[in-house]
């Protein structure tokens, strides 16, 4: 598709796919999950009523309207809001702050003793195995990967992966145990005011 841009100018006639004149048809198609990933206000009270999509997962900065997300709302489509679904890049902009901070960078201090204490389970297992003569080992492939500690981009990974998780845990506690609660967008809201404002009574503001 990328050589057939650059040399027709954009995707249409394109063999590999259907091309749609008109960008906002698309989103009214039949699909399991719609994701508007580009534009602001591309959902709203013009269209919402022929979205068919039954979840929405805003990746784009405000592609629903509020208007829009009534109408959404009122037919019963779930929407994984922006102020969640397209949080990983802050996420990761912060993990960046902090090690800018302290000017050291991720796995600096644990990833040799993580490699230490991986080693020495080995040798026992293999030591295990030569006493009790059973004649095993460990794959080799198997060795390196675990003997290896985590390396700075796997640390990011697990650290946004286990932020993402447990913000949606909040998020989805939120909408569940609160009956005027009815959407996630709210609950995303309510969870992110509150540990703002338990940062500030933290701080005695």
């Amino acid at each position: 598709m990328r050589d057939w841009i650059g040399q027709h100018g954009g995707v249409k006639g394109f063999p590999g796919g259907e091309y749609t004149e008109t960008g906002a048809a698309v989103l009214e198609r039949d699909c399991d999950i719609l994701i508007p990933a580009a534009l602001e206000g591309v959902i709203n009270r013009g269209n919402a009523d022929r979205i068919r999509a039954p979840l929405i997962i805003e990746a784009a900065n405000g592609p629903i309207t509020a208007g829009g997300d009534e109408i959404l709302r009122e037919k019963g489509v779930v929407i994984i809001p922006d102020l969640y679904a397209n949080a990983g890049g802050v996420t990761v902009s912060y993990f960046e702050w902090v090690k800018n901070l302290s000017h050291i960078r991720f796995g600096r201090m644990q990833r040799r003793n993580e490699e230490a204490h991986a080693m020495a389970l080995v040798r026992e297992l293999e030591r295990l195995s030569a006493d009790k003569g059973l004649g095993w080992e460990l794959a080799p492939d198997f060795k390196k990967k675990y003997l290896q500690g985590a390396d700075e981009i796997q640390l990011v990974r697990s650290g946004l992966d286990d932020t993402m998780r447990t913000a949606y845990q909040a998020i989805s506690e939120e909408w569940h145990r609160r009956k005027d609660v009815t959407d996630l967008r709210t609950a995303a809201f309510i969870v992110s005011i509150t540990r703002v404002a338990d940062s500030y009574r933290a701080k005695g503001l």
